[in-house]
């Protein structure tokens, strides 16, 4: 059974956890600070089960957060972002952030935000891309380190996909660089053949768990890599009310610091998962790129690039990022397959038979 006559504030670090309890007339009945472990906290906080608990995100909230609710405590995880605001004062400690978290709670709960941990089951999983995309990020170091020690010797590797480069950067290793780089070339092999093997493993992991990948990879630019990370970071479709909050969930709408007359043109907000948001980005340049296909996305970005200027093109990928996983959402919640000119259909535009025919043969195939 829930109280509402006690509000418990906590401040979150990776030792040491402080707490402030609050009754209902606003008044701190309690202050205390336990050790970050499952068996410090269920003792310290078992006088005030049922009550409401507000922690900050971060690396130990999605743990605790669940350890609370099977605790019986009804816990919001607020977002730091939000609560920045009220705890980055001239005498920030974590005691009086601990009693900042309780009196908002208690008084202004709306302003505290509301952060979405993802499933235990989405959290292994997405902790395979994840692996896969620091395997890829050292990969690509140690690609430009052989590059850059051979380009001082004027020899310069023959331009290739990175999935072959250590065969052409073993032809052109010199006699005198063969011990400073042909252990780095035999490295970027077998992380090569590393990556090759998390990418069978996102597919099997698609196949036996995620059903609804094969919806996102109908669309042209959408590969294993994208449509997992997109299910995983999402998680819940249906905690989106519509469609379009993703865009902003993922930072891919413009920030907005309007005064007056004054109202700039400001970057995208860049909030959200950064690497959802880049690998989108990754997807709508393939999409605006020489391989993409004639389709609603393509024709989007392609209006807005003809438009000109400086900065064009960079908007014209943001935009169609940010309306891919509009789609993508969409696909989704509506059960719907794919339709890569559903737009141009109901504008009465000119639409590629061939195209439509094979896409939805695609689709058919995928469900």
């Amino acid at each position: 059974e829930l109280r509402s006559d006690v509000f418990v504030g906590l401040d979150v670090g990776d030792r040491k956890t402080h707490a402030c309890v609050l009754d209902e007339s606003r008044n701190v009945i309690a202050r205390f600070a336990f050790a970050t472990e499952r068996v410090r906290l269920r003792d310290a906080l078992f006088p005030y089960r049922g009550s409401r608990l507000v922690l900050e995100v971060g690396p130990q909230s999605p743990w605790m957060s669940d350890f609370l609710r099977k605790l019986g405590f009804d816990v919001i995880v607020a977002d730091a972002r939000k609560v920045a605001a009220f705890t980055k004062a001239g005498r920030k400690t974590d005691r009086r952030d601990a009693e900042t978290l309780a009196r908002l709670l208690q008084g202004m709960p709306e302003m505290l935000g509301s952060v979405h941990h993802r499933s235990e089951v989405a959290q292994a999983d997405l902790a395979v891309i994840r692996a896969r995309e620091a395997l890829v990020e050292a990969r690509a170091r140690l690609v430009q380190h052989v590059r850059s020690t051979l380009k001082v010797q004027g020899i310069k590797v023959k331009p290739c996909a990175t999935e072959s480069f250590h065969r052409h950067a073993a032809e052109a290793i010199p006699r005198s660089y063969e011990r400073a780089l042909r252990r780095l070339v035999g490295q970027i092999e077998d992380m090569t053949g590393e990556i090759r093997r998390y990418d069978r493993e996102l597919e099997s992991l698609a196949e036996e768990r995620r059903p609804l990948a094969s919806r996102l990879r109908a669309i042209h630019g959408v590969g294993p890599v994208t449509s997992m990370a997109f299910l995983l970071t999402v998680d819940d479709p249906a905690r989106f009310e519509k469609s379009r909050d993703v865009g902003a969930w993922l930072g891919l709408c413009p920030r907005i610091q309007a005064s007056g007359d004054s109202n700039p043109e400001l970057s995208i907000s860049k909030t959200g998962c950064p690497y959802l948001r880049r690998v989108l980005v990754q997807s709508a340049q393939y999409i605006l790129g020489p391989f993409g296909k004639d389709c609603d996305l393509r024709r989007f970005g392609e209006a807005i690039a003809a438009r000109g200027g400086k900065a064009a093109k960079r908007r014209a990928v943001i935009a169609v990022a940010r309306k891919l996983a509009v789609l993508m959402h969409r696909l989704l919640v509506s059960e719907e397959p794919y339709d890569p000119f559903y737009i141009a259909k109901r504008r009465g535009e000119a639409v590629p038979e061939a195209e439509t025919k094979d896409v939805a043969a695609t689709a058919g195939k995928s469900e």
